[in-house]
C-alpha cells in the first residue's frame, strides 16, 4: 500500500511539473521572503553554517516533496531564530535548541499526544491561529519595509518605487494565476542583487567552494541556554502552526490529493531536527505561513520543492559561504512583497470557518487524521455562527496583539470554553436535579 501511494504521488509529480513546469518553480520560490531574511541574519551572526543549512533543507525539501506529494515548506523555526539573533547565539546553542525541539515533538508523536491534542483543537481556533499568522506576516513586512525603506532609498534597486511596482505585479497575477510571478520576482531580484553587489565594490560575488562538514559539540551551559531561552518556546509554536494549522491548511488548499496525517507531520519534522542540526543546519518546520506562499505563487504538487531541494543542494555543496553576499544583496522591497502575499494567502482561510469546506461541518473524519473534505451539510444557526466567528477573532486578536501564538491558542480555548458553560451548568443542574428525585423516591418507598 504504501508502494502505491508513494507510486501515486511520484506520477502526480511529474505529471503537474510536466504540465506547468514555470508556475511550479514559481511557486517553490514563494517561501523566499521569509527564509532569506532568517538564513542571512543567523549566517551573518556566525549562528548557523549556510552550506548545512542549504543542504539539509535541500535534502528535506526533496524528501517531503517526494514523501507526502504536496508543496509542504522547510521553514525557520522562528522562535528559535529569534531569540538567537537578539541573544547572539553561537552554533553550539542554536544546535541545543534545535535538538530540544526535535526530540520533544519525536516524544509527543509517538505517545500519541499530539494527534490526541490536535483532535481537542476546535476548528475556530485552528482558523484564528491561521488567520493570525497571515495577518502577522503581513505586519511584519509592513514594519521591515517602513523601517529600511524611502523613496529613492536605500539604493537604486530597492525602494518604494520597487515596493510598489511589486504590488501592482502581485494584484495584476492574482487575476491571472498562471503567471510565474514569483519566479519573475526572483529572477529580477537575482539580477539587482548581482549588479548591485558588483558595482558596490562592497562583498564578493559566489565562486566555487566545497562544503567541508562540521559537527557541532554543545557543552552543558550550551544546552542550558538553548533548552531555556529558545527551546521551550518554540514547542507551542510548532505543535500549533507547523502540525496542526498546516494539516488543515493542505486539507484547505489542496481538497484532491490526499492529506498528511498529524502523525507522519509531527514526525518529519522531529527528525528533520535530530539530523542536520548536528552539523550546523538551522532548525526547521512545516509551516502554514510557507504552504501558503508556495501555493499563492503557483505550487499545486510536491514536484516544485523537489526542484526547490535539488538548487539549495548543489549551491550548498559547492557555492556555500560564498553566497552569503549575494544573499545579503538580495531586494528587500522584493521579499517584503512576497511576504505580503503569503500573509493574505494563510489568512483567507478564516473565509471558510461556516461553511461546509471547515472540517467539521463538511462529512470528515476527524478521528484519521486525514481529512477530506465532503459534501455533508450542517447548517449552523445565527447564534452558532456567531459563536465560531467569536472565538476565531479572539484567537486573532490576541495571537496578532502579544505576537505569540501561544497565548492566542489559550485566549481562544478560553473563549470556547466560556461559550460551553450554560450547557455544561445546565446538565450539572439536570443530573442533580435527576439525584433529588430518586433519592426522594428512595424515601417514599420506604
Amino acid at each position: 500500500m504504501m508502494t502505491m501511494r508513494f507510486s501515486r504521488f511520484s506520477s502526480r509529480n511529474w505529471t503537474t511539473f510536466r504540465g506547468q513546469p514555470l508556475t511550479e518553480i514559481s511557486g517553490a520560490l514563494g517561501d523566499l521572503g521569509t527564509f532569506l531574511p532568517i538564513l542571512i541574519a543567523l549566517a551573518v551572526n556566525d549562528s548557523i553554517s549556510l552550506p548545512a543549512t542549504l543542504v539539509f533543507s535541500g535534502l528535506y525539501n526533496i524528501f517531503t516533496g517526494w514523501f507526502f506529494g504536496i508543496p509542504l515548506p522547510v521553514q525557520p523555526m522562528k522562535a528559535i531564530a529569534a531569540v538567537a539573533i537578539a541573544r547572539d547565539f553561537d552554533g553550539d546553542q542554536i544546535a541545543a535548541a534545535g535538538i530540544f525541539a526535535g526530540v520533544v515533538i519525536f516524544v509527543f508523536t509517538a505517545t500519541g499526544a499530539l494527534r490526541w491534542f490536535a483532535n481537542a483543537v476546535p476548528i475556530p481556533v485552528v482558523k484564528g491561529i491561521q488567520v493570525g499568522a497571515g495577518l502577522s506576516l503581513v505586519i511584519s513586512a509592513g514594519a521591515k519595509l517602513k523601517g529600511k525603506m524611502g523613496w529613492i532609498e536605500p539604493r537604486w534597486a530597492d525602494n518604494y518605487l520597487w515596493v510598489i511596482a511589486a504590488l501592482v505585479g502581485l494584484l495584476v497575477t492574482n487575476i491571472y494565476r498562471r503567471v510565474p510571478y514569483g519566479l519573475i520576482l526572483f529572477l529580477l531580484g537575482l539580477v539587482f542583487a548581482f549588479v548591485s553587489l558588483a558595482t558596490s565594490g562592497h562583498g564578493d560575488l559566489p565562486h566555487f567552494s566545497i562544503w567541508i562538514p562540521r559537527a557541532v559539540q554543545p557543552t552543558t551551559d550550551d544546552w542550558k541556554v538553548g533548552i531555556i531561552q529558545a527551546g521551550i518556546g518554540q514547542i507551542p509554536l510548532t505543535t500549533l502552526n507547523s502540525i496542526i494549522a498546516v494539516v488543515h491548511l493542505a486539507g484547505d488548499l489542496l481538497p484532491d490529493v490526499r492529506t498528511p496525517s498529524i502523525t507522519s507531520i509531527g514526525f518529519s519534522v522531529a527528525m528533520m531536527n535530530l539530523v542536520g542540526t548536528c552539523v550546523g543546519c538551522m532548525p526547521v518546520c512545516h509551516g502554514s505561513g510557507g504552504l501558503a506562499a508556495q501555493y499563492r505563487f503557483g505550487a499545486r504538487s510536491g514536484a516544485s520543492i523537489i526542484f526547490l531541494g535539488a538548487v539549495k543542494l548543489i549551491v550548498g555543496i559547492f557555492l556555500g559561504n560564498t553566497l552569503l553576499d549575494l544573499l545579503y544583496s538580495f531586494p528587500t522591497a522584493f521579499l517584503a512583497v512576497m511576504v505580503i502575499a503569503a500573509g493574505l494567502e494563510l489568512a483567507s482561510v478564516g473565509e471558510s470557518l461556516n461553511t461546509t469546506r471547515a472540517w467539521d461541518l463538511g462529512n470528515n473524519d476527524r478521528s484519521s487524521s486525514l481529512p477530506t473534505l465532503g459534501l455533508a451539510e450542517v447548517k449552523l444557526t445565527d447564534e452558532e455562527r456567531k459563536r465560531r466567528w467569536t472565538v476565531m477573532i479572539v484567537t486573532v486578536g490576541l495571537l496578532v496583539a502579544f505576537k505569540n501564538a501561544g497565548i492566542g491558542f489559550v485566549a481562544g480555548m478560553l473563549c470556547h470554553w466560556t461559550f460551553g458553560l450554560p450547557s455544561l451548568i445546565e446538565r450539572i443542574r439536570s443530573r442533580w436535579s435527576e439525584g433529588r428525585i430518586r433519592l426522594a423516591s428512595g424515601r417514599g418507598q420506604d
